[in-house]
C-alpha cells in the first residue's frame, strides 16, 4: 500500500515480521487532521463536504459501507456491503477518484478492481478491521506449508482450495488467487464454497471461522467431523496430523469483535419481551446464535428482509448498531432494535469521521491527492484473479434457519 503525503510509517518491527506476526500494512498510520477541520461544527462540515462534492462533480464517487455513521452515509453516492461496493467501484470507470468510506481492505479491493487511471482514497488510514488483522501473509504461508506436509505433499495428496473472506489484506487475496482459490463475501459464501469443492477436496477458510462454519453447516457438513479450527500460533494449528487428514474444512481462528457480542441469552430475552418477534443475525455470529435465530445473512440480506416485511412486524437484529439504527429510522412502521443494547459501533469503521471526509475531498478539489491506497502490481495481479472469481460466482442467498 502506498502512502500519500498525509500518511506516515512507523519503524518496522523486524522481530515481529520475522516471526510471522506482522503484516506489511499494519504499520500504516494517519497523521492528525489540520486543526481547522477539527474546529468545524457539524453543519459547517456538512456544508463544506457538499460544496467539495459539487465542485468535483462526476470526477469523484463516494462509497459508503452500511456500518458507517449517518453523517457519512448522507454523502455517499452508493451504499452497501463489501460485495455491493466492490461492484459499484468496478462500475464507475469514468470517475477520477473513488473515495471509499469503509476500511482499508475495502479500499485495497477497490484499487485492485479499478483501472490504474483511477485513484482510491481512504479518508482515514486508521480505518482498519480487527478481523482482517487476525491473519497475515506469513501465517497463511506457514499454515499452507504445514497442511501440505500433513497431507503428504505428493501429487496424489488431496487438493486444498484456499478461500479468503473479503475482510482480508490484498496480499492474502493475491495468495488465494495464485493458489487456485477465491474471495468470498457473506453474500456469496455458499457459492464460493461450492466453487472451491468443485475444484478440490478440502478448503482452507480464513480469517473468520464463524462465517466458514455457518456456511459449511448450512450446506450439510458436520461441524464436529468435517471442520477443525486452525490456530496460527500453534504447531499444525493446534491439530494432529490425523485430524488434518480427516477434516474437510480448515477454519482460521479469527472472528468479528462486533458479531461475537451477540448471544443466545439475548435472543431469548428479546423473544420474551416481544411475542411474535423475528430474529435476524449476521453469519459472522457464533454457530449457536445463528441456530437460535429465525434468519441469517449478509447486511444486504438483513436490510432486504426487514424492508420486505409487513408493517407492524418486530425484528431483533444481530449486526452493527449504525446499520440497525438506520434500518429502524427508515422503517418507522416496524419495530427494529439491536440484540445487544450495550453494543458500540464498529470502532475501526467509526474512524471515518465527516471531518476526514471533508479534508480528503477539499484536498482533491485543490489538486492534492491524499490517502491514496495503492496495491503493488505484483500483489494486484493475483488479487484481481481472486476478486474476479468472487464477482463471477452467483449469489446464493442464506435464508431461513430450519
Amino acid at each position: 500500500m502506498a502512502l500519500s503525503p498525509s500518511g506516515t510509517r512507523r519503524g518496522t518491527d523486524f522481530l515481529a515480521e520475522a516471526s510471522g506476526t506482522k503484516d506489511e500494512d499494519e504499520d500504516m498510520v494517519q497523521t492528525p487532521l489540520p486543526q481547522e477541520f477539527m474546529l468545524l461544527t457539524e453543519d459547517e462540515t456538512r456544508h463544506r463536504i457538499r460544496a467539495a462534492k459539487a465542485s468535483l462533480g462526476s470526477r469523484a464517487v463516494v462509497l459508503g459501507h452500511h456500518y458507517q455513521r449517518d453523517e457519512i452515509i448522507e454523502h455517499a453516492d452508493f451504499r452497501g456491503d463489501s460485495y455491493k461496493l466492490a461492484q459499484h467501484a468496478r462500475q464507475t470507470p469514468d470517475a477520477d477518484f473513488i473515495v471509499f468510506c469503509g476500511v482499508h481492505f475495502m479500499a485495497e479491493s477497490a484499487d485492485v478492481l479499478t483501472p490504474d487511471t483511477q485513484k482510491v482514497i481512504l479518508p482515514n488510514l486508521a480505518a482498519g478491521c480487527s478481523m482482517a488483522d487476525m491473519a497475515n501473509i506469513f501465517q497463511v504461508k506457514r499454515c499452507w506449508a504445514e497442511l501440505q506436509g500433513a497431507l503428504g505433499g505428493s501429487p496424489a495428496a488431496p487438493t486444498i482450495v484456499p478461500v479468503t473472506y473479503i475482510n482480508s489484506a490484498a496480499n492474502l487475496k493475491s495468495f488465494v488467487g495464485e493458489h487456485g482459490g477465491v474471495v468470498c463475501t457473506s453474500t456469496n459464501a455458499p457459492g464460493a464454497l461450492e466453487w472451491a469443492l468443485d475444484r478440490g477436496q478440502k478448503v482452507l477458510f480464513f480469517p473468520d471461522q464463524h462465517l466458514g462454519r455457518n456456511t459449511a453447516a448450512a450446506m450439510g457438513y458436520d461441524v464436529e467431523r468435517d471442520m477443525i479450527v486452525w490456530d496460527p500460533f500453534k504447531p499444525l494449528g493446534g491439530n494432529t496430523p490425523e485430524r488434518i487428514r480427516e477434516a474437510k474444512f480448515y477454519l482460521w481462528k479469527g472472528h468479528c469483535s462486533v458479531h461475537k457480542r451477540f448471544t443466545v441469552d439475548q435472543i431469548e430475552q428479546a423473544r420474551a419481551a416481544y411475542p411474535g418477534l423475528k430474529v435476524i443475525v449476521h453469519p459472522e455470529c457464533e454457530r449457536e446464535v445463528v441456530q437460535a435465530a429465525d434468519f441469517y445473512g449478509s447486511t444486504e440480506y438483513i436490510l432486504h428482509q426487514i424492508e420486505g416485511a409487513g408493517p407492524g412486524s418486530a425484528w431483533a437484529v444481530g449486526t452493527e448498531i449504525n446499520l440497525v439504527n438506520r434500518i429502524a429510522k427508515e422503517n418507522p412502521d416496524r419495530t427494529v432494535f439491536c440484540l445487544d443494547p450495550q453494543i458500540c459501533p464498529c470502532s475501526t469503521m467509526y474512524r471515518i469521521h465527516p471531518s476526514f471526509l471533508c479534508w480528503a475531498l477539499e484536498n482533491l478539489v485543490d489538486g492534492n491527492v491524499v490517502n491514496q491506497v495503492t496495491v503493488p502490481a505484483d500483489v494486484k495481479r493475483w488479487a484481481l484473479v481472486a476478486l474476479e472469481r468472487m464477482l463471477e460466482i452467483g449469489k446464493v442467498p442464506v435464508a431461513h434457519v430450519d
